[in-house]
């Protein structure tokens, strides 16, 4: 194989498209691992929720260019989580390739709105407390009109069933992996071996456990924090049941 170049990516086979704060780092960290497969130089390429490059027709070039490859290589993909969230974004990957596997991990939405408030914090963007953030936000969702609220979405992006709804619109089950978070956490190998399977591909031998992508906490939630977010999820964590056969019930802990 000596002096024989990788061949470029022409298609991706699959993408990583959510949630954000699910553990999509750590997934990325395995596939970046795996001998058999290409990824991108970055991990978040944010190609499909790009309004202005939608704006016409669509370019791939980018895409495809976003890969500098120095081995060869079974099957490509990338991971942008705010896919499953962004709604423009799952009919154009759609449009891009019908037949691309996509694989999406879901964390308890409380406290997925919680790291993810805590992340802006960290960053320092949000001058707001969690519970202000939350009052404000569908304030802030119609200031960002007529796009969806990135940065401070983050009630908004734990209503999993309209996502998962949208999914199952443009791609069949048997095309799309939902992990539940805090299996990926607590039964990473087993997990792991799955993703793998699914995507068409040997399992990873050997390797260390990577730690989910960690923004340290300026403080834990509150249990009226929550208990207010508790209420807001209840129906949804329902009928995200419903729509995947999964026991949510320690998404409903106090």
């Amino acid at each position: 194989m000596f002096g024989i170049k990788p061949r470029k990516v022409e298609r991706l086979d699959f993408i990583v498209a959510g949630a954000q704060k699910s553990g999509t780092t750590a997934l990325y960290y395995f596939l970046s691992k795996h001998p058999e497969i290409a990824l991108p130089d970055k991990q978040e390429l944010h190609f499909f929720d790009d309004e202005e490059r939608f704006a016409g027709e669509a370019n791939y070039n980018a895409l495809h260019g976003s890969f500098h490859l120095k081995r060869r290589w079974s099957i490509a993909g990338e991971c942008t989580p705010i896919y499953v969230y962004w709604k423009p974004a799952i009919e154009r990957i759609w449009k891009y390739d019908p037949k691309i596997k996509l694989l999406v991990l879901l964390r308890n939405p409380i406290e997925r709105a919680f790291a993810h408030w805590n992340m802006q914090r960290f960053k320092g963007r949000e001058p707001l407390d969690f519970l202000e953030a939350v009052k404000e936000e569908k304030n802030r969702m119609q200031e960002a009109l007529p796009l969806q609220l990135r940065r401070f979405s983050y009630v908004d992006r734990g209503f999993y069933s309209e996502q998962l709804a949208r999914l199952f619109k443009f791609f069949p089950r048997e095309q799309i992996k939902i992990i539940k978070s805090e299996e990926f956490r607590d039964k990473n190998r087993a997990m792991l071996d799955s993703v793998f399977r699914f995507l068409g591909v040997r399992p990873l031998i050997g390797g260390r456990n990577k730690d989910r992508n960690v923004v340290p906490y300026e403080r834990a939630i509150t249990p009226e924090e929550r208990q207010c977010l508790h209420d807001i999820f209840s129906e949804d964590i329902a009928k995200v049941e419903q729509m995947l056969g999964w026991d949510c019930s320690d998404w409903r802990l106090l």
